[in-house]
């Protein structure tokens, strides 16, 4: 504190970090962290994964045309999606300080308005929507790592065969049809012994792969992050509600206080005009 009675530098950062909804921003965070790793790693992946098939499972073009326009539009997806969360997490994390209990002290007296409370209400319902819908990106994501990892774990059997002359590698086969991305009629749909062990050597499956399990991992850390601000946003709800009762309370009381007064007045008035 001052000699003039004035806060001091220290007492003002003190107040200044009081201010800060830290669950807000622990939440944003890891929501971008999530969302960045999401699209920036399932990007590339999904390139390198039309990369893969295009030179070793599907070698026509018409085979996979739909397979190429699909993954060409779900980056398209990618780039709104990261747009999308980029400034909603923004606008979450505002809506953050705008509850924190401490911006009250710091600038006054806290009034909310039912169109205030709507709002709040509606970032709950919103981020329940995103969360559900997160939960099945999240499972999808992991779709593309349970092929990779078959592709991968068969590799290995192979590997683990060449040193066992009584099985012949070459009878151990993937055949990625089976998964419904290429059609049956794709040539040659699938890749076997020492031509799978080579595509499982080259640097495109090795990134797309754990590219995939990135993206997978910050799919789950977005839900655990919209979970987060849902918890948060519930919580500023139940508080800007019992604000609302309260603002209200407060209203009608200085109201009975104020007619108190005047009755008071008046009866003043009345007793100095009969004296």
């Amino acid at each position: 504190m001052g000699a003039s009675g004035q806060p001091g530098c220290f007492e003002c950062c003190i107040k200044c970090l009081g201010g800060v909804p830290y669950a807000s921003l622990v939440a944003t965070i890891l929501c971008f962290s999530g969302v960045a790793l999401f699209c920036g790693c399932g990007h590339v992946a999904l390139t390198g994964t039309v990369s893969i098939l295009e030179q070793h499972f599907s070698t026509t073009a018409s085979d996979h045309a739909l397979l190429s326009e699909v993954i060409q539009l779900m980056q398209y997806v990618i780039y709104g999606i990261a747009s999308f969360f980029f400034l909603y997490g923004i606008i979450l994390l505002a809506e953050g300080f705008y509850t924190t209990s401490a911006v009250k002290e710091l600038h006054g007296e806290f009034k909310t308005t039912a169109c205030g409370r709507c709002i709040s209400g509606m970032f709950v319902f919103l981020t329940y929507v995103l969360g559900v819908a997160w939960l099945g990106v999240f499972g999808f994501s992991a779709v593309p790592v349970f092929m990779f990892y078959n592709i991968w774990s068969t590799c290995e059997v192979i590997k683990s065969f060449q040193t066992n002359v009584t099985v012949p590698g070459d009878q151990i086969c993937v055949d990625i049809r089976q998964y419904g991305i290429i059609p049956w009629n794709a040539v040659p749909g699938k890749a076997c012994g020492p031509i799978l062990e080579n595509i499982c050597n080259t640097n495109e499956f090795y990134m797309s792969y754990h590219l995939f399990i990135v993206a997978c991992a910050g799919a789950g850390a977005t839900v655990i992050a919209l979970i987060h601000f849902l918890m948060i946003l519930s919580s500023n709800w139940a508080y800007l509600k019992d604000a609302s009762k309260m603002q209200a309370y407060q209203d009608i009381k200085a109201k009975e206080e104020q007619e108190l007064q005047d009755i008071q007045s008046r009866s003043k008035e009345q007793l100095n005009s009969y004296t």
